[in-house]
């Protein structure tokens, strides 16, 4: 059976569900019908299993300086609560001491707003892992105390990934909120400064890309090309590579779907693009992801929908490596997101 057959097959299985029943089940973050995915992929010939994990994705809290629209984290100056503690930092700082993981990966809310950044950051680099920072770029010029934060950054030679919207002030405004644009672009400047996203240097600055509506995300290499081309034109800014991510429909998004209507016909575009090969680069096999307290995930989606990993060993309390390699990967429908297209580009290192 093509993929084109498999495609209308499963769309039959779909269209059999009632909205309000197909709505609520994703809300909850549960599926009904949790053998679709998996169904579907195997019969494109792939499974998707487990490797042993490169990269220790670490959430440190959910507390940010922004409180942008399509933010599957639903991220915000008001969870003062959800942030990681030091001692849970230190645990994970033990699981880099036993096992080889070659990169951490942190990310929030804004991580640049837990207080026990900084110390964590130059931890794990004392343990000659590769670090990224996924930054929001405003969180640079937000406050006084985050104004060093790109000297930092480059005396720790941390990889940065900065999320800007577009290369236009109307549509990062319209995502991310008034006077984004402009701050995120006088960061740049500061981090472009500072050694980053300049040719030959070492100090790696990448951006992301996520469309503005109901959409997929454009081919990477031109989109690449088109934010270098106006960013350098307008701003003078110049950055390494552009990663793009497909909209999720979890958390902000999917309210944003719901509210207008709009969720089924965007899960049927996710699932019209399915794309075979973009399963063996999924980020859930060679990722752990880790909550701000601690509990482990196949990837980061996965962990703002609360499906935590199949197995015993899903709080770092109780890690145990084996028992991760032989799990069965969680999947959902918002895998389809991951799967659309080109697939997500900003889920694995790029270094």
């Amino acid at each position: 059976m093509s993929v084109k057959q498999k495609t209308k097959s499963l769309k039959a299985r779909e269209s059999s569900l009632s909205s309000p029943f197909y709505q609520l089940e994703v809300l909850s973050g549960h599926d009904t019908n949790p053998d679709i995915f998996p169904t579907f992929s195997r019969k494109a010939g792939k499974e998707i299993l487990p490797l042993e994990p490169e990269i220790l994705q670490i959430n440190v809290g959910k507390l940010c300086n922004q409180s942008c629209a399509h933010c599957h984290v639903d991220a915000g100056p008001d969870r003062k609560q959800e942030v990681m503690a030091r001692e849970t930092m230190e645990k994970l700082l033990q699981l880099l001491d036993r096992f080889p993981f070659r990169t951490v990966d942190i990310t929030g809310g804004a991580p640049e707003m837990n207080p026990h950044f900084r110390w964590f950051v130059e931890s794990c680099r004392s343990r000659n892992v590769h670090v990224i920072n996924r930054c929001n770029l405003t969180i640079i010029t937000s406050n006084r105390k985050y104004e060093d934060l790109p000297d930092f950054f480059a005396s720790n030679n941390v990889h940065i990934i900065a999320s800007l919207p577009y290369f236009s002030k109307s549509r990062t405004d319209n995502q991310r909120g008034e006077g984004v644009f402009e701050a995120s672009i006088k960061a740049l400047k500061i981090l472009n400064a500072a050694g980053y996203g300049t040719e030959n240097s070492d100090l790696k600055l990448d951006l992301v890309y996520n469309p503005a509506g109901t959409f997929l995300p454009g081919d990477q290499l031109g989109l690449e090309k088109e934010f270098k081309d106006k960013l350098y034109r307008q701003y003078q800014i110049t950055f390494h590579h552009l990663l793009t991510i497909t909209n999720l429909p979890i958390s902000r998004f999917l309210d944003h779907l719901l509210s207008t209507g709009q969720y089924e016909s965007y899960m049927q575009t996710l699932i019209d693009a399915f794309n075979p090969s973009t399963l063996n680069g999924l980020m859930c096999r060679n990722t752990i992801s880790v909550s701000w307290d601690g509990f482990i995930y196949d990837c980061d989606f996965n962990q703002m929908l609360d499906l935590k990993v199949n197995c015993m060993s899903n709080h770092i309390d109780h890690f145990d490596m084996e028992t991760l390699l032989n799990r069965k990967i969680v999947t959902n429908r918002h895998c389809y997101g991951c799967t659309a297209g080109a697939g997500s580009s900003c889920g694995g290192e790029i270094v």
